[in-house]
């Protein structure tokens, strides 16, 4: 995939949820969506080509800030130490020009599948192969992540960067996808942006011959995930797709499935392991 089919899958990514609501963090929203006619071919953002997704979101994110005409960047990736020791890492610091308001930006950019049986609803968001969680996730913004700005082993880099500790406004910038099982498609969610509903997710006795026979399939690596599926070229049949799952399941790690119709629709979905 080109960075550029990467980056327009960044830009089209939707906040995890549009409101405080019960979460009770705020979202950092994109002040306007770059025109895609208007981004060149070989954008000019660092991307190695082992650089693992996380770090990919980043290089995306701090470009976005780049080339926007609102915010100005006054640090990233800024570690803060106690001893020698990194206590924390804060992620970007921006200036708001238009309301001159400076920002502390956590980013963050997650794949959740939802599982019913879990019983509190926020905790039914979990990682592909159960080893995350959403509500993990946003419990350690609130008691690890935010609170680092205003520790101690902070302030000599808050004095150097100019930084109003109260008037610093923070939000997070948390984005991503949701796959539901496939027997809830078409039904609403509660609490989360409906617009993140990306795909399903099936266990492996339900991809069965006779379910998806007719279909192609590709396997992206992870820092694809991001991708449009339509910009894929390589499209294998049901019969070739099943040892790479196959292994996968044995491992357990659960795979992301790109599916393509005759007709050229597109779908995303998990085979999860478990």
């Amino acid at each position: 995939m080109r960075i550029k089919e990467r980056y327009l899958g960044f830009l089209a990514s939707k906040p995890l949820w549009q409101e405080k609501n019960s979460i009770g963090l705020s979202q950092f929203y994109f002040d306007s969506y770059a025109e895609i006619s208007s981004i060149p071919e070989n954008l000019n953002i660092y991307n190695p080509t082992n650089e693992v997704l996380g770090k990919r979101i980043e290089s995306f994110f701090e470009y976005y800030i780049s080339q926007s005409n609102r915010y100005t960047l006054i640090g990233k990736n800024i570690q803060v130490f106690k001893e020698k020791i990194t206590i924390g890492e804060l992620d970007f610091l921006v200036l708001d020009t238009i309301n001159g308001k400076q920002i502390h930006i956590e980013l963050v950019y997650k794949f959740y599948v939802y599982d019913p049986e879990i019983n509190v609803e926020i905790d039914k968001w979990i990682g592909p192969n159960r080893n995350d969680s959403l509500s993990l996730k946003i419990e350690k913004l609130k008691t690890k992540q935010f609170p680092l700005l205003f520790k101690p082993e902070t302030k000599s880099i808050v004095e150097n960067l100019k930084i109003n500790l109260d008037t610093i406004e923070q939000q997070v910038c948390f984005m991503g996808h949701l796959f539901i099982p496939r027997s809830l498609q078409g039904h609403k969610i509660s609490i989360l942006n409906n617009q993140c509903i990306n795909g399903f997710w099936i266990k492996p006795k339900e991809f069965t011959l006779k379910a998806y026979g007719s279909y192609y399939f590709y396997i992206p690596q992870k820092k694809d995930w991001i991708v449009d599926p339509k910009y894929c070229t390589n499209w294998y049949s049901y019969n070739d797709i099943q040892e790479p799952i196959q292994t996968a399941i044995h491992q357990k790690k659960s795979v992301l499935l790109w599916m393509k119709s005759s007709t050229d629709h597109f779908e995303r979905f998990f085979i999860v392991w478990w």
